[in-house]
């Protein structure tokens, strides 16, 4: 063994419970227990979380298109420094990634930065039309091996459409990924949750109905055809409703939650700051409540950053015509262990699950999301639990600055990252190699 491919992780909390030694020899966990140093790199985890690479399953890169905003790899180094080790890049580019070849670029310039793994969705319809299917088929045997497809941005809003999808996905095990927004019911303008508030402030409403509404007919559909549904960026306690009704009838749906809406309610919108215009809009407390207890109890399946980052030609406009999005990456972690963890709703094993082995299941990555065993790729990330770290968005290692959270104090922090066992970040800063 040599120092290049052997590590030793020392007196780590393995899911936040028994402390351990990790020996990683050639990218894999070797041993677990009190494992030999000799020729190891040693890094003191002492005190500190281990936990699965954690996967995010709604992540925008923006290239091709926009790399004035972000980039595969300004956003691989965003993922890798909230302790991500795999993402998966929205279809939403510039082109639109709804071919094998778009996906196999995208695919290429994740592994070029080789920092996370980049996996591609699919566009469902073809630039995002909502009309006709995209090569779904062909992306899936292509190279990136795409198995999730989304319009993300705009929902597949014909029935017909959503159908055809649906049937087509479930021979290759693949899953259709809804942004669950009737354009009947909120349109395009449509910004601030439809209520007291948006009247006051003169905005478009979006109300939660134009998601329930979607998600209610695209479970009905998922049973129907027998295939996977997951409901991107669920907002509302509607939708949590549907949702509980849905996994009693063994209907195969998942779903997913941002940590914004896990924590952010609409009453920020009081004074038009651009920072908080997000698709769906932040909801008041009673949605955040109801979300925050479907994750605890299983009802949704896991949290997803929805990171979207703007450059601030297009974020630093009046409300409504200014960009919708947020960053993500980079505070997921710390978000999700202050609402979740301190609040004593999860543990960090249950933190493990919804961020790590769970979205893997639904993406179908393999080598991702595997627990903290012997023989598992090394894939893991080391939190610093009790570490109080104000957020600076000028800091943000992401090309783009609408970051929600500039100011606020959370009382956890990534430390390290291993991707197969190769730190990428050591102290919380990115290692240098790439």
């Amino acid at each position: 063994m040599t120092e290049q491919n052997t590590i030793l992780l020392r007196g780590a909390s393995l899911l936040g419970e028994q402390g351990a030694d990790v020996l990683v020899v050639d990218g894999v966990i070797a041993e677990i227990g009190s494992p030999s140093a000799e020729g190891a790199r040693v890094v003191d985890a002492d005190g500190l979380v281990a936990l699965p690479g954690l996967v995010d399953l709604h992540t925008h890169l923006r290239e091709p298109g926009r790399e004035d905003a972000e980039t595969v790899l300004t956003g691989s180094r965003a993922a890798a420094v909230g302790g991500f080790t795999a993402v998966l890049a929205m279809a939403n580019t510039s082109p639109v990634t709804d071919t094998a070849e778009a996906a196999e670029r995208v695919h290429d310039l994740g592994r070029a930065a080789g920092l996370v793994d980049v996996h591609p969705v699919g566009a469902v319809t073809k630039a995002l039309a909502g009309e006709e299917l995209a090569e779904l088929g062909l992306m899936a045997r292509s190279r990136a091996r795409v198995r999730v497809f989304s319009d993300d941005g705009r929902c597949v809003a014909n029935p017909r459409v959503m159908r055809r999808a649906l049937e087509y996905v479930k021979a290759f095990g693949g899953v259709v990924s809804q942004h669950a927004q009737d354009p009947d019911l909120a349109g395009p303008q449509s910004c601030c949750h439809e209520g007291e508030l948006s009247g006051r402030l003169g905005l478009p409403g979006w109300p939660g109905v134009a998601e329930e509404v979607i998600v209610a007919r695209d479970v009905m559909l998922a049973r129907h055809t027998g295939s996977r549904v997951h409901v991107a960026h669920a907002s509302t306690a509607g939708t949590v409703e549907v949702l509980r009704w849905a996994r009693s009838q063994g209907i195969a749906v998942t779903a997913e939650v941002t940590p914004h809406h896990l924590l952010l309610t609409t009453d920020l919108l009081g004074d038009y700051d651009p920072t908080y215009k997000v698709n769906p809009p932040l909801r008041p407390a009673e949605d955040v409540e109801a979300l925050r207890a479907a994750l605890a109890d299983g009802t949704i399946d896991a949290v997803a950053t929805d990171h979207a980052p703007h450059a601030r030609h297009d974020k630093e406009h009046a409300f409504v015509d200014a960009a919708f999005g947020m960053l993500g990456l980079e505070t997921a972690l710390p978000v999700v262990a202050s609402v979740m963890v301190e609040t004593g709703l999860m543990t960090w094993a249950d933190v493990a699950r919804v961020m790590s082995t769970t979205p893997a299941a639904i993406a179908g990555l393999e080598g991702q999301g595997r627990g903290l065993e012997v023989g598992a790729p090394a894939n893991i990330v080391l939190v610093d639990p009790s570490a109080d770290v104000t957020v600076d968005r000028d800091a943000s290692v992401s090309l783009s600055r609408n970051n929600p959270w500039h100011g606020r104090t959370f009382g956890a922090s990534v430390r390290h990252t291993l991707l197969r066992g190769r730190p990428t970040v050591l102290d919380g800063s990115l290692v240098q190699e790439h």
